[in-house]
């Protein structure tokens, strides 16, 4: 999530409770959404390593590559994804195919355009796409609870995008799965 603390300071994931007071809810619906038991997955936006930490809590055999545009976030994620790379989600993603691909807290940075197009890179390479991301209720467009860019689409827009459906929402947040299979 970028524009957080400094994820090397030990209060990083407080701070980001304390912007996102159901987080933890979040990851652990995320996580439970997953439609099948994944062999390689592909995490945009992998940060600490917080959901990849929770993902192999759940599946243990699951192989994780991470992307994230922040160096150190990578820092601290090396030590539980297989291998992860500087990148921006917006470029091309690793060869595949994946078995999922996931990403909890990253998509709302992306512009409608930058979205749709991640979309049709993931239908192309993954089995399967779990989203867990804030969205706008109406009211609130363009409005987030943590600082720096943000584009929230609704719930909807986003399901429809992705080829998926709504499994779990809670205020502004919102789970949704995709199976490509």
């Amino acid at each position: 999530m970028a524009g957080m603390s400094n994820p090397d300071d030990s209060t990083y994931l407080d701070s980001v409770r304390g912007q996102v007071p159901l987080y933890d809810a979040l990851q652990d619906a995320a996580v439970a959404a997953v439609p099948f038991e994944p062999e390689t997955v592909l995490e945009l936006g992998i940060g600490t390593g917080e959901t990849a930490s929770r993902l192999l809590g759940r599946f243990p055999g699951a192989r994780i590559t991470g992307l994230d545009s922040d160096p150190d976030m990578l820092f601290q994620a090396r030590e539980i994804a297989e291998e992860v790379s500087l990148a921006r989600i917006e470029d091309p993603l690793p060869d595949g195919p994946w078995d999922l691909v996931l990403s909890v807290l990253t998509i709302h940075r992306l512009t409608d355009d930058q979205k749709q197009s991640l979309f049709r890179r993931v239908r192309e390479q993954s089995k399967a796409l779990v989203i867990g991301d804030f969205v706008s209720l109406g009211e609130n467009r363009g409005e987030t609870q943590v600082p720096g860019a943000a584009y929230p689409d609704t719930a909807e827009e986003l399901a429809a995008w992705a080829d998926g459906e709504v499994v779990w929402t809670n205020d502004d947040l919102v789970v949704i799965v995709a199976d490509y299979r």
